[in-house]
């Protein structure tokens, strides 16, 4: 996309009311961007217009025409978020107005990076004034992007120096940095409408990434999953549409009602809806409030989109023009927007523009009153790994999938996977299933896990381990699949079905408790497949059961005996015993009765029952009505 024949480039006018914007525009084009019957009525731009600017390179430049007026200034910044190059258009005949004073602040805060400046109705006035006016001018934008920018007088209605201008937005709009594409796409919706046969249409400025023509696409913040059914720029018809275009998208199955100015058309699953946002903000230093104090009602505006925030204003209770810090946006609405937009803020009421700056946080942690900041300026300051590290260290034991970080950041995915795959090789994050996790953050839980098992080996010398549910219960809210990888990536920890103990961890029997079991197993191998129970067995041996269910478990684990139920074990010689007399029995017949099974074991009823509840459950036989079938023969 770097060639002419593939340059797409956003110009946006900006200026006072009647400075003659939206016929310098025409003159420019042939297309009168005034569309709305009451703009045409009152000769003054309501709503955004748009026009387009095609060279013969191939070069072609869509121009933003916004309105001047004062209570028009939201609909300005709906189209102010996606312009690469600013007109800025002051009447010769007026001079610097109060919408000039507001726009060029709104593009300062923006940071629009080049623009022109255009002395418009320059036939009206003498030289002499004309050269007044470019004095005043060169005041006015000083300390701004517009500082050394080329001046430009023009008469839209003669058409003077019209054809100059034209040369000057080429030789600036080739000097522009092509937009992303290879970013998440994202499209502010800047106009709906419904064209018969085609259903319903969005227009906008693509942000970053790019679209085709039968992609699925959502619609935030609504949700909604819909799929592109045509795509257009400039008037031709796409099969894909790329960052920096304004593009025309018809969409499948949506009325116009369920969307509206401000909702963002992006790649689904990506990109997570927020109510509140962590950001780093500027006052204008000749902003009309005198303060701004936390906690107050503000207009916020990203994109083409407008909601009611509540600031609150980080280390300060209030805020001084020029001043800067670091803040908080709540809102009652949720909203779409990425670490690295921009945005503006105007007061409540009267409507005023106040200041803005970059979104640092959309997904931000919880604080406490007084907590420090050094997340904020690494966010700021940071390098994208920096960043991208810091952020999956927030993200506590949960982690992030790589979707999550995608979607989290402006910035080109090939850049992102590059350095998550630097921050794997270096040891800082470590990717488990579909998660990336900080190796502070798993240091920390393996740690935990260490020491709590240490802890219980020492407490509980006879037992195997802990139950990993009553270890998971100290890790509120840790999703159990996630919980069973983490225990996996731990080298020292043992995982053997529900328990968990030290790799290093031996029981180490005291001499009694050898005896003990020798005892044990003499008395299971002489009661045969009668097995007192492990209350029957600790009273026979004066022991507390407790005591015999921990050596039940140890010689289990030794295969010395073979658990039945939870009360009932047998020894491994006799497990074997009832196995070869079930295989001799069901070579003969493949059913067999709870009689018969008794006298295989030559038992008694009460017995039985359980030793064929454990063959069941180990899917050697199957209950089927008042028989056992044979699964395993």
């Amino acid at each position: 996309m770097r060639d002419n024949m593939n340059r797409y480039v956003i110009l946006g006018t900006a200026g006072h009311i009647d400075h003659g914007k939206s016929s310098l525009v025409k003159a420019l084009t042939g297309t009168d961007p005034d569309r709305l019957k009451e703009e045409k009525e009152r000769g003054i731009t309501i709503d955004l217009g748009f026009a387009d600017l095609a060279y013969p390179d191939g070069l072609k430049v869509g121009i933003v025409d916004v309105p001047g007026h004062e209570r028009l200034i939201k609909n300005m910044l709906a189209g102010a978020g996606g312009i690469d190059i600013v007109l800025m258009v002051i009447a010769a005949d007026e001079g610097i107005m109060p919408q000039s004073r507001e726009h060029l602040d709104i593009c300062n805060l923006l940071k629009v990076k080049r623009g022109l400046i255009v002395i418009n109705k320059s036939d009206l006035v003498e030289k002499e004034w004309l050269t007044l006016i470019e004095d005043d001018i060169r005041k006015f934008v000083k300390g701004t992007f517009l500082e050394n920018a080329e001046m430009v007088p023009v008469s839209s209605k003669t058409g003077d120096n019209i054809e100059v201008l034209k040369e000057k937005i080429h030789a600036l709009a080739m000097s522009v940095e092509p937009k992303s594409v290879n970013g998440i796409f994202r499209l502010p919706i800047d106009r709906i409408f419904t064209l018969k046969g085609f259903g319903t249409v969005v227009t906008g400025t693509a942000v970053s990434g790019s679209i085709s023509v039968d992609d699925p696409v959502e619609v935030l913040p609504k949700k909604i999953i819909t799929k592109v059914r045509g795509l257009q720029s400039h008037g031709e018809t796409l099969k894909t549409a790329y960052a920096g275009q304004r593009v025309a998208m018809n969409l499948q199955g949506l009325s116009k009602d369920e969307i509206q100015r401000g909702d963002v058309i992006t790649i689904p699953d990506k990109i997570k809806t927020t109510y509140v946002i962590d950001a780093g903000l500027e006052i204008l230093k000749d902003s009309a409030i005198e303060v701004l104090k936390s906690r107050s009602l503000v207009h916020f505006h990203s994109g083409t989109s407008e909601l009611v925030a509540r600031i609150v204003i980080y280390e300060k209770d209030e805020l001084k023009p020029g001043d800067n810090t670091y803040c908080q946006f709540r809102f009652k609405e949720p909203v779409a927007v990425m670490a690295g937009d921009r945005y503006i803020i105007r007061k409540f009421s009267p409507l005023l523009t106040i200041g803005g700056g970059e979104v640092l946080d959309p997904s931000p942690v919880r604080r406490r009153k007084g907590e420090k900041l050094k997340d904020l300026r690494a966010f700021e300051q940071g390098s994208l790994r920096d960043k991208l590290s810091l952020k999956i260290l927030q993200s506590g034991l949960n982690g992030l999938t790589q979707a999550d970080i995608e979607g989290w950041i402006k910035a080109e995915l090939p850049e992102i996977n590059k350095e998550i795959k630097s921050l794997i090789a270096e040891g800082r994050v470590i990717r488990y299933e579909d998660r990336l996790l900080h190796k502070i953050i798993f240091d920390d839980f393996a740690n935990k896990v260490i020491m709590a098992l240490a802890n219980f080996h020492k407490s509980n010398p006879l037992k195997q381990g802990m139950l990993k549910e009553s270890f998971r219960a100290a890790f509120k809210g840790l999703d159990q699949r996630l919980f069973e990888s983490l225990l996996g990536l731990i080298n020292q920890v043992v995982v053997e079905r529900e328990i968990l103990r030290l790799k290093t961890f031996m029981i180490n029997l005291s001499d009694d408790k050898k005896v003990l079991k020798d005892k044990i197993l003499k008395a299971l191998e002489q009661a045969a497949f009668q097995p007192p129970t492990k209350d029957e067995l600790a009273q026979s041996i004066s022991l507390k059961k407790e005591e015999v269910g921990e050596l039940f478990k140890i010689m289990a684990s030794e295969k010395t005996l073979v658990r039945i139920n939870d009360s009932i074990y047998i020894p491994m010689t006799l497990h074997a015993k009832m196995i070869e007399n079930l295989k001799k029995f069901s070579a003969q017949k493949n059913e067999m009765t709870v009689g018969e099974f008794r006298d295989i074991l030559g038992t008694s009823r009460k017995y039985a029952l359980p030793f064929l509840e454990y063959l069941d459950s180990n899917k050697i036989t199957l209950r089927v009505g008042e028989v056992r079938k044979f699964l395993k023969k």
